[in-house]
């Protein structure tokens, strides 16, 4: 086990490296870099003024902004001067934000890591028993009107249906039970600690609900599918016939292998920080990280773009590596070498 988790942790070296190289080689094609957008600004402000756009800038004013971004050098030298960098926790400024990257990051992270941390517990908690329950229930009504929902919600997009939670239960169209947008009420900070949790969470209801109707169906679907797949093994027809009740034989044996195909969604718990849905975060006028990640690519933001890169691909590996060591947790006849 020791040797197999070192083997994978130096595995995640190369790995880390060829996903950054290749995005760093992607971004110099992307045109309208920070330096193009800058004498864009120039010239435009200048064209305003009814002065030559042409005029505005000289070579030489174009050269010092080039040095000023790091443009004047080739790109493998600012590649590895960003690597080096990236080494010592040092992820360079924002060319839009004017901060650090790691800062701007960090920033963002708690909403969004609250939204994924909160859809992922929910979505298992909710998604196991009732994908357990509706195998037992199999062809029954319960699982035939549970599936009718859970498929409706299952095709609608998550923005759209926050487009129609906004229209019908907040807004005051039809009802005003919830809040229009946004994260807290503009009096947040006059309310007390208690009110203030409770404002939070009452704006939270209605995104959090689009967050999980996709993986809601499918985690619930693999569950339940898993679980008919158990039912008609050997090892449940001989446990039942031994004289086990077949809910106790469902808890004990179908359970643990049902999970299985679970296990390997267990991996995104490791980057949930980077959870954030862009268009429910604009439905909702949530600056969460995945409206960071668009402006970021709109703006030609490359450090801020290279830094979220870098430490999504960080923890998705590491969350790789947690589910294959569940795996072994959960069928102990699996051994990693």
């Amino acid at each position: 086990m020791q040797t197999y988790v070192l083997r994978r942790l130096l595995y995640m070296i190369p790995t880390i490296l060829g996903i950054t190289v290749a995005c760093f080689v992607l971004i110099q094609f992307v045109p309208g870099g920070p330096v193009e957008q800058m004498i864009a600004n120039i010239r435009a402000a200048s064209a305003a003024q009814g002065a030559n756009p042409a005029a505005a800038i000289s070579e030489a004013e174009i050269e010092n902004i080039k040095r000023n971004f790091g443009f004047d050098q080739p790109a493998y030298v600012r590649y590895f001067t960003w690597l080096g960098s990236a080494l010592t926790g040092d992820l360079g400024e924002s060319y839009t934000y004017n901060r650090p990257v790691l800062e701007v990051i960090l920033e963002r992270m708690p909403i969004s890591l609250f939204f994924g941390l909160t859809s992922f517990l929910l979505s298992y908690a909710v998604c196991i028993p009732l994908g357990m329950w509706k195998a037992r229930k199999h062809r029954s009504l319960f699982d035939t009107a549970s599936s009718i929902v859970i498929f409706a919600g299952y095709v609608i997009p998550g923005y759209a249906l926050g487009i129609l939670l906004i229209i019908f239960f907040a807004g005051g169209t039809f009802l005003d039970l919830f809040p229009l947008r946004g994260v807290v009420s503009d009096n947040f900070e006059l309310l007390s600690p208690g009110a203030k949790v409770l404002d939070f969470l009452h704006h939270m209801i209605l995104p959090m609900v689009c967050y999980m109707v996709g993986e809601f169906a499918f985690l619930t679907m693999l569950m339940k599918n898993g679980i008919l797949e158990e039912l008609k093994k050997d090892y449940m027809r001989t446990a039942i016939l031994k004289g086990m009740l077949p809910k106790t034989a469902l808890f004990r044996h179908a359970l643990r292998n049902a999970l299985i195909p679970i296990a390997t969604r267990m991996s995104e718990i490791f980057t949930l920080v980077f959870a954030g849905a862009l268009l429910i975060e604009k439905v909702f006028d949530i600056d969460g990280m995945g409206l960071l990640v668009w402006n970021s690519i709109v703006s030609r933001d490359y450090n801020v773009v290279m830094g979220i890169i870098l430490i999504s691909s960080i923890l998705t590996l590491f969350g790789r590596l947690f589910s294959d060591l569940l795996y072994t947790y959960i069928d102990p006849r699996i051994r990693l070498q």
